[in-house]
């Protein structure tokens, strides 16, 4: 669930080729979370982890000047496919979390990173298709970059949308993001049912205490964090 260019609710299908992250109930909580968000007509967004480009196009809707970022050669070419497709102008880059964008300010940063705990979080970084969910063992690989990094991109009264899953701590997040110097809370949380991939590692994730022996569903979360003006 996207946005059109007036700022109403619409119903999309972007495409997302073998390999790159589809559209998900993490990317329609962060999409609701961007919709709330009294975003002005040219405000510069930045869509970090764009994955298919769903959510850069939503904001490109709204009017706003986006930039896309990905890691990954096949999200960059579907996040431009999608944003050509829509007749949307998007800004779309290759490269590592913030790193085509340093030295440069936005008013709105979104972010659905990699958030699932992963075993064998000694072993290199993830790979192909799984960087768009491995997040080493305690599911903070990127999220504790984005808490350190984002800030430094904002604006003041600039603002950052996260979404993440609880058993990557949002408490933690909260806390890093506050002592990076914005003002951060939880402001939606959602119940799904367990995905494939946390499906294929539920045990694991009991084992560790990730997952009690009773849960059957995941929580996800969107964290907003604004740089006081």
């Amino acid at each position: 669930m996207l946005l059109d260019g007036g700022g109403t609710r619409r119903s999309v299908s972007p495409l997302a080729p073998p390999g790159v992250y589809a559209p998900q109930e993490d990317t329609e909580l962060l999409a609701g979370a961007l919709y709330d968000e009294p975003v002005p007509p040219g405000a510069d967004v930045l869509d970090v982890g764009t994955g298919s480009g769903a959510l850069a196009v939503g904001a490109a809707r709204r009017g706003c000047r986006v930039t896309a970022v990905d890691v990954s050669r096949r999200a960059v070419c579907a996040a431009r496919l999608n944003a050509l497709r829509a007749g949307v102008p998007v800004r779309v880059r290759r490269g590592d979390l913030f790193a085509p964008v340093r030295g440069e300010a936005f008013d709105l940063i979104l972010a659905n990173p990699p958030y699932v705990p992963a075993p064998r979080g000694g072993s290199p970084a993830p790979r192909g298709a799984a960087r768009a969910w491995d997040a080493g063992d305690d599911g903070r690989l990127v999220l504790d970059r984005i808490c350190g990094e984002a800030p430094e991109l904002l604006r003041p009264g600039g603002v950052l949308l996260l979404v993440q899953s609880a058993l990557s701590d949002p408490g933690l997040t909260v806390g890093r993001l506050r002592a990076a110097g914005t003002k951060a809370a939880v402001i939606r949380r959602r119940r799904i049912a367990f995905g494939p991939v946390v499906r294929g590692r539920e045990r694991w994730l009991r084992e560790r205490g990730l997952l009690s022996g009773t849960e059957d569903m995941e929580e996800l979360v969107v964290i907003r964090a604004e740089l006081p003006v």
